[in-house]
Order: structure tokens, then sequence, then C-alpha cells
């Protein structure tokens, strides 16, 4: 059986990223684990395990615990996990990484077109990316060509009038 590819971490972030994420990404490449198996492990999803890796969503308790088990560390390293997460912080603006400078490049050249067609939806609002959830999926069309499928689904919130 073919080694799952893992994602780890680029040394340049570190100095970026909370204490504790470096040691999360030894532990994750030395078990072999994708963040599909950890989330699986600890239910969550897998973009929200990798957000707390990077710092930017928090952990509840009971992540800590069942981190810890999994990734055969103590919990005491990670529970700083629980606190309040400095988000926003982990890369520069505009992107240099390529493929977050795609991500940026698709919100700069259709975001207007993504919010017309949701005020024409929804009304006037915005989406929310704290009430949001996430996934990644990979499809393979008839032509053996992989497509990635990004969702990204969040509560609509109408502005009020005041």
């Amino acid at each position: 059986m073919a080694q799952p590819r893992l994602a780890s971490l680029d040394s340049s972030m570190v100095d970026r990223l909370p204490a504790y994420s470096q040691p999360l990404f030894v532990a994750k490449s030395k078990k072999g684990l994708t963040f599909e198996a950890i989330g699986q492990h600890i239910g969550r999803a897998e973009v929200a395990v990798a957000a707390m890796f990077y710092g930017q969503a928090q952990a509840s308790p009971e992540d800590v615990e069942k981190l810890s088990e999994i990734l055969e560390v103590p919990k005491e390293n990670f529970e700083a996990m629980t606190g309040f997460p400095d988000r926003g912080r982990a890369g520069p603006m505009p992107p240099v990484e390529p493929l977050i400078y795609r991500l940026y490049e698709i919100v700069q050249n259709y975001g207007y077109s993504f919010k017309a067609v949701m005020n024409e939806k929804f009304g006037d609002g915005i989406m929310s990316a704290i009430c949001f959830n996430s996934k990644v999926e990979k499809e393979v069309d008839q032509a053996g060509t992989e497509w990635v499928v990004i969702t990204l689904k969040g509560k609509w919130l109408p502005f009020s009038r005041f």
C-alpha cells in the first residue's frame, strides 16, 4: 500500500504560528497521518483539524484529549489550543505561496460575481466565516483528469437597518 501524501509545516512559517504548531506537525508526520484520518478519530472535519494545527481554530478540551491519544503526545503540550485563536496572521498579504495565491486570485477575479449572485439570492448581507464549515474533495473525470472541489458553507447574515 502506498504511503499517504502528508502536509508538513514549511519552516519559514514557524515563527508566525503558535508554539504548539510545530510539535503537532512533527507528531502527525511521525505517525503518518493525514488531516482526514485525524479528523475521523477526533470527530472533526479535516479542514477544521488543519485550522487547529495552524492556530486558526480553537480546539475543545475533548479535541486536545483525542489529539494527544492519536498522536501519542502528552495533552499538556497542546492545552494552549483551547485558547482564543489569533486568526489571519499565518502569512503575508497578498499570499506568496502559489496555491494560496490561486485561492486569493479566485476571490479577486470572481468576488464581485459571488457577491452579486449571493445578494440576488439572499438580499443584502454577508456569509459568515464563524458559523461556517468547509470541505475539500477530489473528483476524477472520464478522461482521468483530477479536479478539486472546495465547498464553503456559511450562514447568511443579513444586514440590519438602524
